[in-house]
């Protein structure tokens, strides 16, 4: 099918998608069990390639549905042509045994108002249905109370007859012409079933609290649904696309075993806050590195594919892939020095500067010798004062020094921090000392200039601040969750 594609599409940035998508979607197909289902989000750009695929790698019998989602009210494209405003997501089982539970919406309350306009004594809205029989059912033909059947009979036996009419359920015409009715109570319906077209879906907006600033951020009510439809509590979830957490914080809500994968370091730095932010957990110490790497939640029934550092706690999860060691940093710092600074920044939960999309594109611009930033609040003005860090991984020298004092000056920061993989020299230590304290009226002195260097990064060892409530990324709400344990992996 690739090589079809090629014959038509050409080598081009289509085509490259298509072929880094075509075996991940075979090991995801790979992995799924025999009642797993796959959910893959795409815009109308490659959707028809994406779905040619999907029924090569899945096949066409176990195409389940093509779900229209309506992602935004409104986009600055429409000045040329029509908006925007729908991805497809396309949903495959694995086989003609997956797992489906039918969702559903409440009713309008215009619905609402037009067919539950009857009100009990209790208060309890209903609407009325009939109960007669589709099909003439000879043995449900009985009179009740002076009323007649229909020449079809009832729906139900004269015993489900007198239960529905202890239970207060029926409705009795004056005349005894009428037709005894059911009554249906508002309270107790499900609503309207999930069609294939999602268009109630609240848009995340720029100052909802639900937002973390990662751009393909999407809402957590879209992957709840997904997630409750086609998985129990206890199933495991997987994200191979984790970006900043959503469908592991739905996961994690939703008390099923999960497994985020994603390529940056930043990536997993979010993810980290955000699982922290929302429930509460940490990461486990005692991870096994790997050349990619993520987060896995685990329990005793997958306890055969969880790395070597899981544990038992309830409130933890296992990291592989991140640097453990001097030795493991060295190694990140030599493969992509943007990665390491991204990892290195998020040891001191400090935010990378430029925003949270500049690890998934590789590109930096240009930083103004800072790298990232810690925010803190030391006074009753509640003012926030920025503390500003740079990362090296390559030789350091004393005029790295003069130069992040420069910064700091320029910046009117509180405090500077300089992460470095090399040790520092006996001149940098200086240079460092001679730059004084930043003095907080009700902490005391810190160094205004600091030095860490990986290795007592990775013994503990972190930011002389003031130990204020600090917020250096956005936080996520908290959320009541099942707690047990996960993974995520770079």
């Amino acid at each position: 099918m690739l090589q079809a594609f090629r014959s038509f599409i050409g080598e081009n940035q289509m085509m490259a998608y298509l072929v880094m998508m075509a075996v991940r979607l075979k090991e995801l197909h790979r992995v799924l069990k025999p009642t797993g289902s796959l959910y893959l989000h795409c815009d109308p750009t490659a959707s028809h390639y994406l779905k040619i695929l999907l029924d090569t790698i899945f096949g066409p019998e176990n195409f389940i549905n093509e779900i229209t989602w309506k992602r935004t009210t409104s986009h600055n494209d429409a000045r040329r042509k029509f908006g925007d405003l729908f991805d497809a997501l396309f949903l495959y089982g694995k086989t003609s045994r997956y797992h489906f539970q039918v969702q559903f919406t409440p009713y309008s309350q215009a619905y609402i108002e037009q067919h539950y306009r009857h009100y009990d004594e209790n208060g309890r809205r209903y609407t009325l249905d009939n109960l007669r029989s589709p099909n003439p059912r000879p043995n449900l033909t009985y009179e009740y109370k002076g009323y007649k059947p229909h020449e079809n009979g009832w729906t139900v036996s004269l015993e489900r007859m007198q239960e529905l009419d202890a239970q207060g359920r029926l409705y009795f015409p004056e005349s005894k012409d009428g037709r005894i009715r059911i009554k249906k109570f508002l309270d107790e319906m499900q609503g309207v079933p999930v069609g294939n077209i999602w268009d109630d879906l609240s848009v995340i907006h720029a100052h909802d609290a639900e937002r973390l600033g990662y751009p393909t951020q999407k809402p957590v009510a879209l992957l709840e649904r997904i997630i409750q439809a086609s998985s129990n509590e206890g199933d495991v979830v997987l994200d191979p696309f984790a970006g900043c957490g959503t469908t592991i914080a739905a996961a994690q809500k939703l008390g099923r075993q999960w497994i985020g994968i994603d390529v940056t370091q930043l990536s997993i730095a979010l993810l980290k806050n955000r699982l922290e932010g929302s429930f509460g957990m940490v990461a486990a110490k005692g991870g096994n590195p790997s050349s990619s790497a993520g987060v896995q939640r685990g329990t005793d029934a997958s306890v055969d594919t969880l790395p070597t550092g899981r544990v038992s706690a309830t409130s933890t999860y296992v990291v592989v892939g991140e640097p453990e060691d001097l030795h493991d940093a060295q190694q990140l710092a030599t493969e992509s020095r943007y990665q390491f600074q991204y990892w290195a920044l998020s040891q001191i939960n400090a935010r990378p500067l430029g925003g949270e999309m500049d690890g998934r594109t590789g590109k930096k611009g240009s930083d103004k010798g800072i790298d990232g930033i810690k925010v803190l609040v030391d006074d009753n003005s509640g003012k926030a004062k920025r503390v500003i860090v740079q990362v090296k991984s390559g030789h350091v020298k004393s005029g790295d020094i003069r130069d992040l004092v420069g910064t700091v000056d320029r910046e009117n920061a509180a405090i500077g921090v300089f992460i470095t993989l090399e040790k520092p020299t006996s001149h940098m230590i200086d240079e460092a000392a001679s730059a004084g304290f930043f003095t907080s009226e009700h902490f005391g002195k810190f160094p205004r200039i600091q030095i860490l260097t990986i290795e007592e990064i990775l013994a503990g060892k972190t930011v002389q601040m003031p130990q204020t409530l600090e917020r250096t990324f956005k936080q996520a709400e908290s959320v009541a969750e099942t707690k047990e344990q996960g993974t995520l992996e770079f």
